[in-house]
């Protein structure tokens, strides 16, 4: 494990692979820590270098209080990679994960060479729904409101109470702290890319699982179409995680998209 001060918060990370391959960084979702990936990139480590993170209160970040921004978030990134001495690199971003891509993109362009945007959006949701949850977690706690978030992260088949992988991802969620979690959605609720989204002109891969009930299919194909160039793809039998319902297909797609976006030698 790995921790780090970086733009006054200490940030745990993790680095695999090996030096001087192509970097991929892995941004996590609202709720979650870094191990959501653990599949994926099972299946991409032996041809890149990989920097996992966990956001500032998330995981086994520092929690600062609330509330947030997404530049927060963003410059967190930015100090991590400058820190780590990464530029030019894959920023693989999971719902705010992806919408700190995104802005990773348009403030820190050197830093980013391509990116891939998983069940995100410009802008998620509007401010009465971040407003109510951020009242809901402050005063009743993230359990209080977990039954409706894991209904939108998986799929029902996977929602089943002897399926260990989901009593473990609950605890995941459970366990984030209010500050990291609710100073979040303030950053979510704040945050509209639209105009910064579209002006990026970079390599992009847009992913949704077909049973997002949290970024739909709909706000993923709006978002692919601010990009000129981006790409598509929906994920079948997997709601708004499907890097773990189904990481087999999510890295086959990422692997994809990067074999035939690497300029030639």
């Amino acid at each position: 494990m790995n921790f780090t001060r970086v733009n006054g918060v200490v940030i745990h990370h993790e680095v695999r692979g090996t030096v001087g391959k192509p970097v991929l960084v892995f941004s996590n979702s609202l709720g979650t820590d870094f191990r959501i990936w653990d599949a994926v990139v099972a299946r991409l480590e032996a041809d890149y270098r990989i920097v996992l993170y966990d956001k500032r209160g998330h995981g086994l970040s520092e929690a600062t209080p609330q509330p947030y921004a997404m530049t927060d978030h963003v410059d967190d990134l930015a100090a991590l990679l400058d820190h780590l001495d990464i530029t030019g690199a894959t920023i693989v971003g999971l719902s705010v994960g992806g919408m700190i891509a995104q802005g990773l993109a348009a403030r820190w362009p050197h830093l980013v060479s391509r990116l891939v945007l998983c069940d995100t959006g410009h802008r998620i949701g509007h401010d009465d729904l971040w407003n109510s949850r951020i009242e809901a977690v402050n005063t009743k706690g993230i359990k209080a409101i977990a039954d409706g978030i894991l209904e939108r992260w998986f799929t029902p088949s996977f929602r089943a109470p002897d399926n260990d992988a989901f009593v473990g991802y609950t605890a995941m969620l459970t366990r984030t702290t209010v500050d990291g979690y609710a100073g979040t959605c303030y950053a979510l609720r704040d945050a509209d890319l639209t105009e910064a989204t579209r002006a990026l002109k970079l390599p992009t891969l847009c992913i949704v699982g077909d049973q997002d009930g949290s970024t739909p299919p709909d706000l993923v194909r709006e978002l692919t179409d601010l990009i000129e160039g981006a790409r598509f793809e929906i994920i079948a039998d997997a709601g708004h995680l499907p890097c773990i319902e189904q990481p087999e297909a999510t890295a086959a797609l990422i692997a994809n998209f990067l074999r035939e976006t690497t300029p030639a030698a």
